[in-house]
């Protein structure tokens, strides 16, 4: 339904050492830069960045968050640990959130930005 999403960073540079190390366990990486963007995916960029003066406030009581796909629960506690080495701040250690589902195994981070960012496996580990 969503081709892809776009948000607006006070540093392109500073954001793209935190996406660039968090989302690589989960298989994405940066597919273009030109100082004033970037864009991730695995195939076709569908999580864009964009410099901006005046990012989306960060609101934790917004419900506003991001969530990638990982192919394994190894992965996602890969980009938990990733995402905290490269500046992130926890928001939710590894584990199943059996109030989703039985297999609902994710970790949060929240970026240098202040956005919340999940990643989430569905796979029985």
């Amino acid at each position: 339904m969503i081709d892809h999403v776009s948000i607006g960073v006070r540093d392109v540079a500073a954001s793209r050492r935190f996406y660039d190390a968090a989302l690589k366990p989960l298989g994405y990486e940066c597919l273009s830069s030109d100082g004033g963007s970037a864009s991730y995916g695995a195939k076709d960029a569908v999580f864009y960045l964009g410099q901006t003066d005046n990012p989306v406030k960060a609101d934790p009581r917004s419900g506003l968050h991001f969530c990638f796909t990982a192919g394994s629960r190894k992965a996602v506690d890969a980009f938990h640990a990733a995402a905290l080495k490269a500046g992130g701040k926890d928001n939710g250690k590894p584990g199943i959130r059996t109030d989703y589902s039985a297999n609902y195994y994710a970790a949060f981070v929240v970026d240098p930005d202040g956005y919340r960012i999940e990643a989430y496996c569905g796979k029985k580990e």
